[in-house]
């Protein structure tokens, strides 16, 4: 299963053949559809084949116990394409575009604020990080400011590769305490923003991200919550002109 969205999270469809049908779940043999995963939603869209067509309704990592794969979640009731067929597979751009900037927003978050990731959640029209830092850490007026001016300075923001042993031997990297980047096959995805040996915020993660931060527009910390002794919630959203 080639999956096109980690090389290439512009592409917004493709020609694929179905491998695997059940229980209203289509797989493909390659797709452009991002499966939920590291808090970010899986895409929706469209299968059109040669008299049909069907709208996804989600995506998710196929379970293991039945081969794993992508499995493409289809609208109820709606007419699955047989094994063999020849498709066309389209996400909904727009709502994938705004959870790439959304990402990459994130991305920026962690590289201003020290803490450990406890969670977070990348969603159309807001998003949250929960760090592990104690109350009054952070100012939303004062990080809200910091955000926009790394966002006007449109930072490069590219993928590279690293080994597991790698990584292993890098454990400052892993910034998530709930979400273990995945190990395993030999590599693990970094993202970088920022050119050089000084990056904005250089971290493993499997999601889709704009090309540089000045494609994700203004964005605005809405709120600051307490979720704990040490648990701060940091809300974020898109500033749309």
């Amino acid at each position: 299963m080639q999956e096109l969205f980690r090389e290439d999270a512009y592409l917004r469809q493709t020609d694929a053949t179905v491998t695997k049908t059940a229980d209203g779940i289509v797989q493909l043999d390659r797709t452009v559809f991002y499966p939920n995963g590291g808090g970010q939603p899986g895409d929706v869209g469209v299968l059109r084949w040669q008299g049909g067509e069907a709208r996804v309704t989600d995506t998710r990592k196929g379970d293991d116990s039945r081969g794993g794969g992508i499995d493409h979640l289809m609208a109820e009731d709606a007419p699955l394409p047989p094994v063999g067929t020849k498709v066309v597979a389209e996400i909904d751009w727009q709502r994938r575009h705004r959870h790439m900037r959304m990402h990459t927003a994130m991305h920026l978050v962690c590289g201003l604020v020290e803490g450990d990731v406890t969670g977070g959640q990348v969603g159309t029209d807001r998003s949250r990080l929960d760090f592990n830092i104690p109350a009054g850490a952070v100012d939303k007026v004062a990080l809200t400011d910091a955000l926009n001016k790394l966002i006007e300075a449109d930072h490069p923001v590219a993928a590279r590769w690293i080994s597991d042993a790698d990584l292993a031997t890098q454990p400052e990297l892993v910034r998530t305490m709930s979400v273990k980047p995945p190990t395993g096959s030999g590599r693990v995805r970094l993202m970088q923003i920022g050119a050089g040996d000084g990056p904005v915020d250089l971290q493993p993660c499997g999601g889709t991200h704009v090309r540089s931060t000045g494609e994700i527009g203004p964005v605005a910390v809405t709120k600051i919550e307490n979720k704990g002794r040490q648990n701060r919630r940091i809300n974020l959203t898109l500033v749309e002109g």
